[in-house]
């Protein structure tokens, strides 16, 4: 099991252990490099100083697209490389990544013409080597309209419309991590390196547990760094004169009731060199995102209220009939990129590519990248790994497989048969058929002990019970420790619920006290507060705007 009962047993064995490979961080990409290392047949050990997905990998615009902007760069290589994995993840998690339709209005203003943007659009089907969920098509005024009603219909020309997908970013996160300790890697949250020591065989780590503050050490042959925007800081600390590589901006974003924005699809806004979207998914709407520098702690990101008023704005630019105002935003979250200093003039125009440095011998650090590319990223860095290894070495290893579903008991085929039995999985266990449908197309065969768990509970709303058994769930098998990450990053709560899903907090507090806080009273005290602060802390500039 993946849980806070497999957290302790690879922290106990730390120090009775040399790790062929130690990746720092918990994103997506050390996600990726610890399931593409551990396939191979390396041993693995991945630590992340706070929740997994706790940072950029759980605040981009939840896309994976091969990014249409990156053409006029001429990164025709990083699109195509996007938009062969794009195929690859529609395929390994088909419950987390779903198509949608794109449509990018033209105007007599747009910067882009209608011809270039047609143009543009038959090289981005081109690229996918004509393999899109469906082609593009090309739209005069009238037909757009109809497509769109709510676009503004003054001076348009017309549109283009394709297809990418939709992502849930940090249970993709969760669900890889799943994946590489199944094959038998170990792995921890809340571990931070405090300390890494280069010595003749590699090298040595000091690691305290951010929940007991106890301190563990452990050995590493080679050690990757994949923190994002946390790299200079990392390498800094650990590199003498390291000179910084990044080049961090912020994005923000805010989210919308679908019933506010009744979007029949993704629409792309640009706006002078920057492009925003909004993303219409289940009965949310989603707007982002800004892309400005940021020279901060990337810990200190927050929502500015000039980033409100410019995304409210951008809104209704383009839907001039709806009338958006700050009172509409559901949620909003910020994060932060870490793109590569590259020496463009402007944040838009900085490459999306990453970098691979290996300033020491048997240590690697990553940055930049698109999260769409986070496979093949991962790859191409346990090969940068293991260019220190000798040639008998790597004979040995196996090649990794890690095109194949994140999870076997979600694919397609099982989604769809378990939908086939929805109704009877309903009138069996006495729920809502739209819950039994939500949950499998959510889990796909684990949604049956989520189920099973929820008619179990008695007494209580079937939202409450659902989300009490998700969070039962959540704990038993994706190693989530706290109710703040439970909200944030394994549930949509907070996020995409009117006001947070805050009316199931109690409940769901209690699971996690009866759980992991042993009963106690301060436990579940604590756990309000810590969802209290949060929050606030997110929704503070909304709140001032309102």
């Amino acid at each position: 099991m993946f849980n806070s009962h497999a957290r302790l047993k690879t922290l106990e064995g730390l120090s009775q252990t040399t790790f062929d490979l130690f990746v720092v961080g918990g994103g997506i990409t050390g996600a990726g490099v610890a399931r593409d290392a551990i396939q191979r047949g390396l041993s693995v050990m991945l630590a992340e100083a706070k929740d997994f997905a706790s940072g950029t990998s759980s605040r981009s615009s939840k896309l994976v697209h091969g990014g249409i902007r990156y053409l006029e760069n001429f990164e025709f290589g990083l699109v195509h490389e996007a938009l062969m994995e794009r195929r690859h993840l529609l395929q390994m998690a088909p419950h987390m990544v779903h198509p949608l339709r794109f449509v990018i209005p033209v105007y007599k203003s747009s910067r882009v013409g209608l011809l270039k943007m047609e143009a543009g659009m038959i090289l981005y089907d081109l690229l996918s080597m004509f393999e899109a969920p469906k082609l593009h098509e090309f739209h005069l005024a009238k037909s757009t309209t109809h497509l769109e009603p709510l676009l503004k219909a003054d001076e348009l020309k017309g549109s283009v419309v394709y297809s990418d997908a939709y992502m849930e970013d940090d249970r993709l996160v969760v669900e890889t991590l799943r994946s590489a300790h199944r094959s038998g890697a170990q792995m921890a949250n809340y571990l931070r390196v405090i300390e890494v020591q280069k010595q003749a065989d590699g090298y040595r780590l000091s690691l305290c547990d951010e929940l007991t503050q106890k301190v563990y050490t452990t050995h590493a042959r080679h050690v990757v760094g994949c923190l994002g925007p946390w790299t200079d800081l990392f390498a800094s600390q650990n590199i003498p004169d390291w000179k910084p590589v990044l080049r961090p901006t912020k994005g923000v974003h805010l989210v919308f009731a679908r019933e506010k924005i009744p979007l029949k699809q993704a629409v792309v806004m640009a706006v002078e060199e920057r492009i925003v979207f909004a993303i219409p998914r289940e009965d949310i709407v989603i707007v982002g995102t800004t892309d400005t520098d940021f020279r901060e702690d990337p810990k200190d990101v927050r929502v500015g209220d000039e980033d409100v008023r410019y995304l409210l704005s951008v809104t209704n630019r383009y839907f001039p009939e709806i009338h958006v105002h700050a009172a509409d935003i559901l949620s909003c979250y910020s994060g932060v990129r870490p793109l590569v200093k590259d020496g463009a003039q402007s944040e838009g125009k900085t490459s999306r590519e990453h970098v691979i440095f290996q300033p020491e011998e048997r240590l690697t650090l990553v940055a930049g990248g698109k999260y769409t590319t986070y496979r093949a990223m991962a790859e191409e860095i346990v090969d940068a790994c293991l260019r220190s290894w000798s040639f008998e070495e790597r004979m040995v290893l196996k090649k990794p497989q890690t095109t194949q579903p994140l999870n076997p008991a979600v694919t397609s085929e099982k989604i769809d048969r378990l939908l086939v039995q929805a109704e009877e999985l309903a009138q069996e266990l006495h729920i809502s058929k739209a819950f039994v449908d939500f949950a499998i197309r959510r889990r796909g065969e684990e949604a049956l002990p989520v189920l099973y768990m929820m008619a179990m509970l008695q007494g209580e709303s079937e939202s409450q019970r659902y989300w009490r058994a998700e969070a039962k769930f959540s704990m038993e098998n994706e190693m989530c420790l706290k109710l703040v990450d439970f909200y944030t990053r394994r549930s949509p709560l907070f996020l995409f619920r009117k006001n947070h899903g805050y009316e199931y907090a109690e409940a769901v507090a209690r699971i996690f006290t009866q759980v992991l806080g042993g009963g106690s009273p301060s436990y579940f005290q604590k756990a309000i507060q810590e969802l209290d602060g949060h929050i606030a802390d997110e929704m503070a500039a909304v709140d001032r705007a309102r």
